[in-house]
């Protein structure tokens, strides 16, 4: 018997993934994408884990979550700590995760209540 909803209420939920696509209450996105615990699934513009900069992080603190668990795509690779320096000062703790265990805890955490925010990089 399951005790538990397959969707938080009011809240995000990551129904699928795979290294290409990630599905948001049930909407494939294509395309690396920030999903807040509550509120709309919205782009975040960037491509190549290469391609990350300052400004990529600095959208992440304007949702103001409490915790973000980015993942880094197919494997887990470490931002540098300067692209994230702000979440740092604002006291927002960062996780890296490939990007099945990041939707994964995204899912537990977002479940809890907490105010998480996945940041999923899918590289094309």
């Amino acid at each position: 018997m399951k005790f538990q909803l397959d969707q938080p209420q009011g809240g995000n939920n990551i129904s699928k993934h795979d290294l290409r696509h990630v599905w948001v209450n049930g909407v494939e996105h294509a395309h690396s994408v920030l999903v807040p615990w509550q509120g709309r699934p919205e782009p975040w513009r960037v491509e190549h884990f290469d391609d990350l900069t300052e400004a990529h992080f600095e959208r992440i603190l304007q949702l103001a979550p409490e915790l973000v668990i980015f993942g880094s795509g197919s494997r887990i690779r470490f931002a540098r700590p300067a692209l994230y320096r702000a979440l740092i000062q604002a006291r927002i703790g960062i996780e890296t995760m490939d990007i099945g265990a990041a939707c994964r805890t995204y899912n537990v955490l977002a479940s809890e209540g907490r105010a998480v925010l996945a940041a999923l990089l899918i590289e094309p």
